[in-house]
């Protein structure tokens, strides 16, 4: 499956949408790229679109870290939304929900980027409750 981003805007804030696996190789360099393009264009509100994005590897979570670094010391923000189960427990693990920003939709996201808009914070445990609830019902636990 190849690697792409599509850009657009809303509301005065950069949304890019991955898609595919997010992982060592051509696709890090490709969000890589678009992350330095923005930088350097001056973007300080990115919004990051997760719903068509499957896989994370370290190497992504470690470019997402980054990213969100160099957003947060040029005074941006740099909010996501749309990850799956996976990624979600993944930025549990690592503890990297209390780093970034989680939205549960696009719009929840763009609000993150203005301070003085009120925003709802994704409430990952909920998630997971909803997701075992789920999978109970459907006969995978």
């Amino acid at each position: 499956m190849s690697f792409g981003i599509e850009r657009r805007e809303k509301d005065g804030v950069v949304i890019l949408a991955p898609n595919g696996r997010l992982t060592l190789g051509e696709a890090l360099e490709t969000f890589r790229a678009a992350m330095e393009r923005l930088l350097s264009e001056g973007a300080t509100r990115v919004v990051l679109d997760f719903r068509q994005v499957d896989y994370i590897d370290s190497s992504g979570l470690g470019c997402l870290v980054v990213s969100h670094t160099r957003m947060a010391k040029a005074g941006g923000a740099m909010p996501l939304y749309g990850l799956n189960r996976r990624a979600l427990e993944l930025m549990v693990v690592t503890k990297l929900s209390t780093v970034f920003r989680i939205a549960e939709n696009e719009m929840d996201a763009v609000n993150m980027c203005y301070p003085e808009r009120e925003t709802k914070a994704f409430d990952i445990l909920s998630f997971v409750e909803q997701q075992r609830k789920s999978r109970a019902k459907s006969g995978e636990e």
